[in-house]
């Protein structure tokens, strides 16, 4: 088992998709990631040497990124800031509403949750 920033990578995929379950990390910086440490991109997670590794870790230290927690508190923060000025996107962030515009009358059920029942008013 590789365990790289904290995280335990899957063993039977390729390197360059298994980097990408680092937070902070996607394909494309994944596969630049595995060219700078000279590995080849078809190699699976488990078949890496523990030279191949410990070149992976260099790499991921050396790079200008923010990964893991630094980038969870990093944006943490961003929103913390966001709600204690009080501003449109902070609200939103507070209530669980859509942030960047999208509609809340319908459509926002992955933000808001599912839906809650509400008993009709009697007459």
């Amino acid at each position: 088992m590789v365990r790289l920033v904290g995280v335990d990578l899957p063993r039977n995929k390729r390197i360059s998709y298994s980097l990408t379950y680092i937070h902070g990390i996607g394909i494309t910086s994944a596969k630049k990631i595995v060219e700078t440490a000279n590995i080849s991109p078809e190699k699976r997670t488990n078949d890496l040497t523990t030279e191949e590794t410990i070149a992976l870790r260099e790499v991921l230290e050396n790079i200008d990124l923010k990964l893991e927690g630094d980038l969870r508190r990093f944006n943490g923060l961003n929103i913390k800031r966001l709600n204690e000025i009080n501003c449109h996107r902070g609200k939103r962030h507070r209530n669980s509403l859509p942030v960047r515009g999208q509609r809340s009358r319908t459509n926002a059920r992955s933000r808001r949750g599912s839906k809650k029942t509400v008993t009709g008013k009697k007459k």
